[in-house]
């Protein structure tokens, strides 16, 4: 009976600290692994950096554009866009001229 009593008494003395490491562990590994974990949490900065670097580019392209379209408008007419749209978009050139497509 001794056996018995002793194998329980130390069972029951180490059960805590071994339920307490497994909690320990059980938390640690989703606070690093989670779907809300610090992994979760870097790529979710990653992305948010590609996105404002997209829309960096974005808003440049914008102003771009915008400043093209100033340039034809009818207040502030500039001739030189506009012969470079109309060129562009008949696909005319000039005999002396050569023309270099590229892709944008």
């Amino acid at each position: 009976m001794s056996i018995r009593y002793e194998i329980r008494k130390r069972v029951k003395a180490g059960a805590a600290p071994i339920l307490g490491l497994l909690a320990i562990s059980y938390f640690s590994y989703h606070l690093v692994e989670g779907d809300r974990g610090l992994f979760a949490y870097l790529k979710l900065q990653h992305e948010i950096e590609k996105a404002e670097a997209e829309y960096q580019l974005t808003e440049i392209e914008k102003k771009r554009l915008e400043t093209q379209v100033n340039l034809l408008r009818a207040e502030n007419l500039d001739l030189d866009m506009l012969e470079e749209r109309a060129r562009h978009v008949l696909g005319l050139a000039h005999p002396d001229e050569i023309v270099i497509y590229k892709d944008k």
